[in-house]
């Protein structure tokens, strides 16, 4: 055993001898341990500093006796300390010798790397006997017998920790003393192993190497190789494919393409119907409308530009009350006054003889009703030749199906001819194969001879390799006990100098003036009157302006209150005036028959005719039925989808002609009034 053993180490716990170690030390310790691993396991070097940790830690041991704080807040800091060094071994430990181990235990090989690497010689051995055997046994061991081994602590523990540390001074202070250690390490682990399985250990001796001996059996008859069946060839059949019971991407996109363009057209006609021309010139009563007054008007007045994009239509009586904010309010007011004086001046400019426009309106709705019946036509256009588009892309798969069906038949004789070629040439590597065996079976037979061989010249090799590393262990063993003598003498002179009295901090006068000779120089008692004053005068200046912010807040409020009445009242003129505009406006369109169909309709209808009576002769040839055709049930839902798209179009077109056509009503209404 070491010497050393009673000596006191730098933790500030004493290290006993052997026969002086009492029995309570190994819970003792065993606490401690427990204790730093449970602060370990919380540390998170990404939240939060070393040194922050390490001052809630202190602050956490409190309850603690001192001596347990100083121990365990030294091996705490020095974990924190080395942590890279420690992180190295302990996860090469994991992948290698500890694989079966928990993760939980990550903490606890850590401190054990700590204890054994730096602090070792200040414990004492005795002392680091004890703290080990506090520990789980089995983990302790298989640690300890991986940190110890001298194959690893002489490669690449020294290399990787070379890369934070100079090579010299590792090896010195820290490689070294552990290749010390190892012969006393190597007895505690053999002692640990033996508590654990109830044997006592067994004594230092050279270990009888096993000699193998053959086993005298009856040599096997040699099992004759049965002739392989033939393996009956299948013809893999193909999968349907997935585009079967799908439908066809051109059908989807058509589809799409359709609701686009009339998208499309109907935002063209809802912002022509909005941005139509507002009035026109005087002219007399008599003179019929032409095209050259048409196009005088639409040259001499711009269009009218509607401000929101967003065409709102209003039902005071089934529509729920919208809550407008202070903004809103004033907005919508100004809005409103701005219409009573327009209306104002039109009223004026009635008075002082300007023409009337209702022979120019009729005239003008007439056009539009033309321009009308001639989008729905187009549009009309355009479903048909999306679906004479459909029927020929019907045709056109039909014959690429027939042409890949003749693909397919070709395909076949080609696998079967080649699956013959594959099963005669399977036949002639199953009889390479059998040969090949048989050389390997011979080839067998003597490797055994020099594996035997091989393992004699390791043997003697490792044999020789730990007799050297003893030798060294027991001249480095010397050294190391003049060093711990050192250490411990000043360790001694550390502690004497710990317990000297220290001075404690003179008493403070508040009310006493520092006397620097500073302009403005006052008392900490004086400071604080002052302070107080001037919060009381400030408390003052807010509670005056408080009252201020009342009184502007209720007179804005008065006024908002005015303004909502007002637009209330507006709102209602507006909505009476839109209900009898939608009711003219529907009687209208019920009074409107189908639109009338053109030449270039009943063209387009006769070839869909023909190509469907194409497609219907060409299936009848193929006996096969029509892929993707539409069901009936699918396409009078189609129809009426149609049906509901035209009626919900027609009524925004209607909701935007009354909201252009209402922007007037309210502002004669409040004009009347």
């Amino acid at each position: 055993m070491r010497p050393g053993g009673g000596e006191k180490g730098g933790s500030g716990a004493p290290a006993e001898p052997a026969d002086r170690v009492p029995p309570g030390k190994t819970a003792y310790y065993g606490k401690c341990i427990e204790t730093v691993i449970k602060l370990l396991d919380q540390f998170k070097p990404e939240k939060e500093s070393p040194e922050q940790f390490l001052e809630a830690a202190a602050t956490s041991l409190q309850t603690l006796s001192p001596q347990e704080q100083a121990f365990i807040m030294e091996v705490l800091s020095g974990c924190l300390e080395y942590r890279k060094l420690l992180t190295i071994v302990v996860d090469a430990f994991y992948m290698q010798d500890g694989r079966l181990c928990l993760w939980a235990d990550y903490s606890l090989f850590e401190v054990i790397c700590y204890l054994a690497t730096f602090q070792l010689e200040e414990l004492g051995f005795q002392l680091f006997c004890s703290i080990m055997k506090s520990q789980p046994v089995h983990k302790v061991c298989k640690f300890l017998g991986f940190l110890f081994n001298p194959l690893n602590l002489g490669s690449w523990i020294k290399d990787e920790w070379s890369l934070f540390y100079e090579t010299t001074h590792v090896k010195e202070h820290w490689i070294d003393p552990l290749m010390r250690w190892q012969p006393e390490v190597q007895e505690l682990i053999n002692q640990l192993q033996g508590a654990l399985t109830n044997q006592p250990p067994l004594p230092k001796t050279k270990a009888k190497v096993t000699e193998p001996k053959e086993f005298n059996l009856t040599a096997p008859r040699p099992r004759a190789i049965p002739v392989p069946e033939p393996v009956p060839v299948v013809a893999k059949t193909r999968p349907v494919p997935r585009s079967t019971y799908r439908p066809p991407k051109e059908q989807r996109l058509l589809e799409m393409t359709k609701r686009y363009n009339r998208r499309k057209a109907e935002e063209l006609l809802l912002r022509a119907s909005v941005e139509e021309t507002r009035c026109a010139g005087p002219r007399s009563r008599g003179e019929p409308p032409v095209e050259d007054s048409k196009k005088k008007l639409r040259l001499q007045f711009p269009p009218r530009i509607v401000k929101s994009p967003k065409l709102t239509f209003y039902r005071p009586n089934d529509a729920s009350p919208v809550k407008l904010n202070t903004a809103a309010i004033l907005r919508e007011g100004a809005l409103y006054q701005r219409q009573v004086e327009r209306e104002l001046q039109r009223v004026d400019k009635l008075v002082d003889g300007a023409g009337d426009l209702s022979e120019f309106l009729r005239w003008q709705r007439k056009m539009q009703a033309k321009d009308r019946e001639e989008q729905l036509a187009t549009g009309e256009c355009r479903r048909l030749q999306g679906k004479l588009s459909h029927e020929e892309a019907i045709l056109a798969r039909q014959q690429v199906v027939q042409e890949k069906k003749q693909k397919a038949d070709q395909k076949k004789e080609e696998t079967a001819e080649l699956m013959q070629q594959c099963a005669e040439r399977r036949l002639q590597e199953e009889k390479s194969m059998k040969e090949l065996v048989e050389q390997v079976m011979e080839t067998q037979k003597n490797v055994k001879v020099a594996q035997t061989k091989l393992l004699k010249g390791r043997r003697q090799m490792v044999q020789e390799v730990i007799d050297e590393s003893r030798e060294l262990l027991q001249r480095s063993a010397e050294a190391a006990k003049e060093e711990q003598r050192q250490r411990c003498e000043l360790i001694s002179q550390l502690r004497a100098l710990e317990t000297q009295p220290t001075r404690k901090g003179k008493l403070v006068d508040l009310t006493q003036i520092p006397g620097y000779g500073l302009e403005g120089e006052m008392s900490v008692v004086e400071l604080r009157e002052r302070l107080a004053l001037l919060k009381e005068t400030q408390r003052c200046k807010e509670e005056e302006k408080r009252d201020q912010i009342i009184q502007g807040k209720r007179a804005k409020s008065r006024a908002l209150q005015n303004t909502v009445e007002q637009i209330s009242l507006c709102r209602a003129a507006m909505g009476r005036s839109a209900a009898l505009r939608w009711e003219e406006k529907k009687a209208q369109s019920a009074a409107a028959g189908a639109p009338s169909r053109d030449e270039r309709v009943l063209e387009l209808q006769r070839r869909i005719r023909e190509k469907a009576a194409e497609r219907r002769g060409q299936e009848a040839l193929l006996h096969v039925p029509a892929p993707r055709a539409a069901r009936p049930k699918q396409q009078a839902q189609l129809e009426a989808q149609r049906r509901l798209e035209m009626e919900q179009s027609r009524e925004r077109r209607l909701r935007a002609l009354q909201r252009g056509g209402s922007l007037g009503g309210p502002a004669r209404c409040l004009g009347a009034v």
